[in-house]
């Protein structure tokens, strides 16, 4: 290609052709485009130069030759139950952020928690070449790839998975320690359903501070999603607010004074609290209502929302990091889990407990 040809020029431009235009070499121009350490040793005007000649005459690098040169296709697969608002949008937030720094295509399944979707996705992803997976939500422990696995809330025990958990008892702890200074005793608790692997974790650790704290945990005041209604071939999500709004609507006509209510996650609490006033009861006035994740829209609903704010965006960008450098050091030994830490965010579905 001559210098100063436009993208104009027929035939798709390569490295090799960029190269030339800028007459350059194509290894300071392959540095450049792929912000490699090295280019920082590479004058800034030059840089400016390739850049902006790859522009403009519209130069795309050939990712099927690089992952033959590098043995990687630069691509992952991101498993998840689905893909509604809430978690799962706030957790991709940081894995797409981690994963466009380092240039890498991911690919998304969504397999609405259908076992044979579990075990049939990964397989075709593995035929797609990617170089490792992100389970959200998903137990890795049916799961068997020859890549990498980072799993996300899962805690998988399967071997050469690294799982990036949540603190439970630090979040459960902060969360009750709240309630009983606002002078609640007889709280309410809304349980995840069995398919979600959180559930079990978090229900354990609202069994050991409670007794920790000499609380009681009356049957009666316990509800599980799976019980309002919920199943894996329901018609709706399980992180819906009709289910808050379904199971508070249950655990009314069963229980026996509550002053508060803790519930799953956020999306159960806001339906929950509809279903109260809908029954004439006042939050806070009469009921306090915790969430859990601190999703977008607590902080906005109507009282807004005091919910245990998991470092969902963070635990993205963790997870994605961590699948990179086990992508890229396969030989070296991986923590089976990385803890992340809660924080309580008080707003206005809380008060002190009726008299």
């Amino acid at each position: 290609m001559a210098k100063g040809s436009t993208s104009e020029q027929s035939g798709r431009v390569n490295l090799r052709m960029l190269a030339e235009h800028l007459e350059l070499s194509q290894t300071t121009v392959s540095l450049v485009l792929n912000n490699s350490p090295s280019a920082r040793s590479i004058p800034e005007e030059t840089r400016k130069r390739v850049i902006a000649a790859a522009t403009k005459l519209n130069y795309r690098p050939n990712y099927f030759a690089r992952s033959l040169r590098q043995s990687r296709s630069m691509s992952v697969g991101v498993l998840a139950p689905d893909l509604s608002e809430g978690y799962f949008t706030r957790v991709m937030s940081g894995v797409v952020e981690e994963l466009s720094r380092a240039h890498y295509f991911y690919f998304t399944a969504c397999h609405d928690w259908k076992r044979e979707l579990i075990e049939q996705y990964p397989r075709m992803l593995v035929e797609r070449s990617v170089d490792g997976f992100l389970l959200l939500n998903t137990s890795a422990d049916t799961i068997d790839v020859p890549v990498p696995v980072v799993a996300i809330s899962a805690h998988s025990k399967a071997k050469n998975v690294t799982n990036i958990v949540l603190d439970h008892h630090s979040a459960v702890e902060q969360a009750l320690v709240h309630l009983f200074e606002l002078g609640h005793r007889k709280i309410a608790f809304m349980r995840g359903p069995r398919a979600i692997p959180d559930s079990e974790y978090r229900w354990e650790s609202i069994q050991k501070v409670t007794r920790d704290m000499g609380l009681r945990i009356e049957p009666s005041n316990v509800i599980r999603i799976d019980e309002a209604g919920w199943s894996m071939k329901s018609g709706y999500h399980p992180m819906a607010p009709e289910i808050g709004y379904n199971s508070m609507k249950a655990l009314l006509e069963k229980a026996k004074g509550f002053t508060a209510v803790f519930c799953f996650n956020d999306i159960a609490a806001i339906g929950a609290i509809r279903a109260l006033k809908d029954t004439g009861i006042s939050v806070p006035g009469d009921v306090s209502v915790v969430g859990f994740d601190d999703i977008l829209s607590a902080a906005y609903s109507s009282p807004s929302l005091t919910t245990v704010r998991q470092p969902l965006t963070e635990m993205g960008r963790q997870g994605a990091k961590v699948l990179l450098e086990r992508i890229a050091n396969h030989e070296k030994e991986f923590d089976a889990e990385v803890m992340m830490q809660p924080t309580l965010v008080t707003r206005e579905s809380t008060g002190p407990a009726k008299s």
